[in-house]
């Protein structure tokens, strides 16, 4: 594939996947309200109208037929509405065309073949329309609908008044001519050479504008059906001709705006001219004048500030981003610098370099973040499809999904959250019989939610069903041969933590949600790929919520570097609440022997990390070393570190997958870093470390 085509098919691939997604949002909302509004129709119409027209330029067949079944569909709903009888099976046949037209696009991106055999989908669209056309005219057969929108007739037979064996030059400039003694206002767009597709370009438009205002012309004729139309719009641009002022008038500031133009120009016809045949000139100087005896003005587009950027040139930024931090903890800490008569103008130098660095960092982090909201959405579909299939009665509540994530975070989330809603439907929710038993409202809640702590996001999945069975699990981990101590000394965290593992499952039944061989520990595996926790919580009875936390980003932290012997860790200054000394009478003991520290008349656990960690180091009296009050959203305890080495910008590393086999990251690492001598610098997770000592 050249590279034209490889970029025309990222731009087609991006736009149907919002299309799509934007469609999906239409029919839940529509189907909540049990009625097709106007608005929707007209957008649903025109959705189908661009997917039709890109898949037919690109060659995928199966998109475009059943795309365009749609849009007859609905051009015969926006023009004659439909009998709210028929809205059930409209919303069940408008699902099953979002997911047919998903699946056809997925195997696009796979670079595999698409469906051929739709003969049997395309007949159950056209029965459908045949059945609501029936009912509302009584006729034997469904009307036969134009796939274009409210286009006149004329505009179709236009063409056929030039002489056939005419040149094209010289049919366009016929065409012109009639256009500009019936329809004398019109308005020439050209398009920002990025856009692409022109053509299709052009079909967004006519629909934009054709919702407004209905009675207009365009040349070229054929941006439908023709691809070499788009090369026709490059050199001469896109025409739009109308009968009125007042019409084109209404439709400038649709044009202004409309995302892909670049300028526009706004022609009159002379005032002693207007309906007149224009003079007679030759084919060339109708080419350069474009439209004889008018007057031009021409307009750049206000433009909004938005483009697409590859997610590929985000990540080697990110990474060009880290080896700046790198190199410029390098400079500041090198010991020649140091030297006496330059030290004033290095330690300026150093800041504003530092400055700089932090500038751009911020820059660079904001470009990749994105709202959680698009994941969070596309939940409402499966909740909405579970809900019929399994007959329950469930709500999906979304809370925080303006929190904004880094974009590979996003893209791995995705399947863990879209798992656990469906886990909370299979397993969670009650059947109404079995929910109408217990005191709780008929109607069952998931509940999605995101939060940005500062240093990292939270997020939930949490739903009111009936519960994890504790002792169901214990008894299940035991038959498994997974018990490492006695029933009675785990706790009820460590017996949750048994769902987390490969092959654990308590569903005896499998389902078409479940049972499949995608477990839990599938779940953790992708939040752990980058860098989060799994943790699940439960009441029996009353419902279960699975949380988790993943850093803001993957890349880079601030964090305060401490030593313990020879080795550096780094603990995130966001997880840090105060440093201190103490005395070894501060240290007092719980029931447990465990260390413990009081600190602004609170007790805290202590931790020290040349225990944790088998360090040798000389400096094991708590009165010579530093203590470390940190905390997350769970705990909160002292760490013990021979020598506060100060804070420092780090690029994170993740750690290499043969030691990640080892279980290092359940020890409290969670990855590492490289300091500006070349020396590396383990970075700790807050929550681990204390779980797992």
């Amino acid at each position: 594939m050249d590279n034209n085509m490889e970029s025309m098919l990222e731009v087609y691939l991006f736009e149907a996947n919002d299309l799509l997604e934007h469609l999906d949002e239409i029919l839940l909302n529509c189907e909540k309200a049990n009625t097709f509004d106007s608005d929707s129709i007209n957008e649903i119409f025109r959705i189908m109208h661009t997917i039709k027209g890109s898949s037919a330029m690109m060659q995928f067949n199966s998109l475009a037929t059943i795309s365009h079944k749609v849009e007859d569909l609905f051009f015969f709903v926006r023009e004659n509405g439909i009998d709210s009888q028929y809205n059930t099976e409209l919303f069940d046949l408008m699902f099953k065309s979002s997911d047919f037209i998903k699946d056809e696009v997925a195997k696009v991106e796979n670079n595999e073949p698409l469906t051929t055999n739709i003969g049997t989908f395309e007949q159950e669209i056209n029965d459908f329309l045949k059945k609501i056309s029936d009912g509302a005219q009584g006729a034997a057969e469904a009307p036969k609908t134009p796939a274009a929108p409210k286009e006149p007739a004329a505009q179709s037979n236009a063409a056929s008044t030039a002489a056939p064996a005419a040149p094209a030059r010289m049919e366009s400039v016929v065409v012109l001519s009639e256009f500009d003694k019936e329809y004398p206002y019109s308005v020439k767009v050209f398009f920002e050479e990025e856009a692409q597709m022109e053509n299709l370009r052009a079909v967004m438009l006519v629909q934009a504008i054709t919702d407004v205002y209905t009675d207009i012309k365009y040349l070229p004729q054929d941006i439908e059906t023709n691809p070499s139309s788009a090369d026709e719009i490059i050199k001469n641009g896109f025409q739009v001709f109308f009968k009125e002022e007042h019409g084109r008038n209404s439709v400038l500031k649709l044009i202004e705006n409309f995302v892909y133009t670049k300028n526009y120009t706004v022609m009159n016809p002379p005032e002693n001219a207007q309906g007149t045949a224009p003079s007679e000139k030759s084919a060339e100087a109708e080419k350069t004048e474009q439209t004889p005896e008018q007057t031009a003005t021409t307009h750049t587009a206000v433009k909004q500030n938005l483009i697409n950027v590859n997610l590929s040139k985000l990540d080697n930024l990110m990474d060009l981003m880290g080896e700046i931090v790198i190199t410029e903890s390098m400079v500041t800490t090198t010991p020649g610098s140091q030297k006496a008569g330059i030290d004033n103008n290095f330690t300026k130098a150093s800041r504003q370099l530092r400055k700089l660095t932090d500038e751009l960092q911020e820059i660079v982090m904001s470009i990749r973040m994105v709202p959680i909201s698009g994941i969070f959405q596309k939940m409402n579909r499966i909740v909405r499809d579970m809900s019929k299939k399994l007959d329950k009665d469930v709500e999906l509540v979304l809370v925080g999904e303006d929190t904004e994530v880094d974009k590979t975070i996003i893209d791995n989330i995705g399947d863990p959250i879209m798992h656990l809603v469906r886990n909370s439907m299979d397993h969670g929710i009650e059947t109404k019989e079995e929910r109408a038993l217990t005191s709780k409202s008929a109607k069952g809640t998931v509940t999605l939610s995101a939060q940005n702590t500062g240093g990292e996001i939270l997020i939930s999945v949490q739903d009111d069903g009936k519960g994890i069975d504790r002792q169901a699990v214990l008894e299940k981990a035991k038959r498994q041969g997974m018990l490492k101590k006695p029933e009675k000394d785990y706790t009820t965290r460590e017996i949750y933590n048994f769902l987390l593992m490969p092959g654990f499952s308590t569903n005896s039944v499998v389902t078409e949600y479940s049972g499949r061989g995608v477990g839990m520990d599938v779940v953790k595996k992708n939040v752990e790929k980058i860098g989060g926790d799994v943790t699940l919580s439960s009441e029996f009875g009353k419902g279960t919520k699975i949380l988790f936390k993943i850093p803001l980003t993957l890349a880079i932290v601030n964090g305060m570097k401490v030593s313990v012997g020879d080795t550096v860790f780094t603990i995130p200054i966001n997880n840090i609440k105060q440093l201190f000394k103490i005395t070894n009478e501060s240290i007092l003991h719980d029931t447990d022997e465990n260390e413990i520290v009081m600190v602004r008349n609170q007790y805290f656990p202590l931790i020290r990390l040349h225990d944790v960690f088998n360090i040798e180091t000389k400096i094991t009296d708590v009165s010579e070393g530093i203590v470390i009050l940190v905390e997350n959203h769970e705990k909160a305890y002292c760490i013990f570190a021979d020598v506060l080495l100060g804070e420092q910008q780090v690029v994170v590393k993740g750690l290499p997958a043969y030691i990640n086999q080892y279980g290092i990251k359940e020890t409290g690492i969670s990855g590492c870093a490289i300091l500006g001598d070349g020396s590396i610098s383990l970075i700790l997770d807050i929550l681990d470390l204390y779980n797992n000592n």
